[in-house]
């Protein structure tokens, strides 16, 4: 027995029948959109403008940053072994062995923050690019910069009175209103490690860290950010040329 013509009306004049997407296709521009405030929010972002120059206060915390800078050149460099609060993915907490990094002032040469998210049970990475593309002008600026390290590798060169194993507690980066150095400025128990020099470069730095804190000032010519479908990372950083200009 065959089935006569089927009796349902197709389209009407001057309509097409609208082709379904092929199995497992994602509409990635609808649900980025859903995504996006969360994702901002998430990743605790915000700038203003500000004579001219894209004035930014950068701080992301709780969970770890990747991030890769060609070069990072700051005066007053200080360092200590501290102990960090982190969140584990239950909500419980617990602390981890960081190396925190401080510069009073400081000039990068390029830096990309890449950090993941999940919303919705989909993985999403943002990235945020600051500076430009040329690798010899260090052209973002930093102010009272502290950075909890949790590993990175680079080549690290410091200069002037460089004192290795000094106490952490010790350390000295910043001054308050007076002039007169912030005592303990990373916060370090006593007697840990701690590394205190005068300057400290580094360079082609590709590293992942717990804490990223710039409250003070970071200017910059260009920021970036975007938002990807899974897991993204930041590109190889360029090997700088010529010598950075002074903080």
């Amino acid at each position: 027995m065959s089935a006569g013509p089927s009796t349902r009306p197709g389209p009407g004049p001057g309509l097409r029948s609208r082709p379904r997407p092929p199995e497992g296709r994602t509409h990635w521009r609808r649900s980025l959109a859903v995504a996006l405030p969360a994702l901002l929010a998430a990743g605790g972002l915000g700038s203003a403008m500000a004579s001219g120059a894209l004035a930014v206060g950068l701080h992301i915390q709780d969970r770890p940053v990747d991030f890769t800078t060609s070069s990072l050149y700051g005066t007053q460099y200080g360092a200590a072994v501290v102990d960090q609060t982190v969140v584990r993915p239950d909500g419980t907490t617990t602390t981890v062995r960081v190396l925190r990094m401080g510069f009073a002032d400081g000039v990068i040469n390029g830096l990309c923050l890449s950090r993941r998210e999940q919303i919705a049970g989909a993985t999403y990475t943002l990235l945020l690019t600051l500076g430009d593309d040329d690798p010899g002008s260090w052209e973002i600026r930093t102010k009272n910069t502290v950075l909890d390290l949790r590993d990175a590798t680079g080549v690290l060169d410091m200069d002037g009175v460089v004192d290795l194993n000094t106490n952490g507690a010790d350390v000295k980066t910043v001054k308050d209103a007076t002039g007169a150095y912030v005592v303990n400025p990373l916060d370090s128990p006593q007697h840990r490690f701690g590394i205190q020099a005068r300057y400290a470069k580094f360079d082609r730095i590709v590293g992942t860290a717990q804490d990223f804190q710039i409250p003070g000032l970071l200017t910059t010519p260009k920021l970036k950010l975007s938002v990807r479908p899974g897991t993204v990372a930041c590109p190889a950083p360029a090997a700088p040329t010529g010598t950075p200009g002074t903080p």
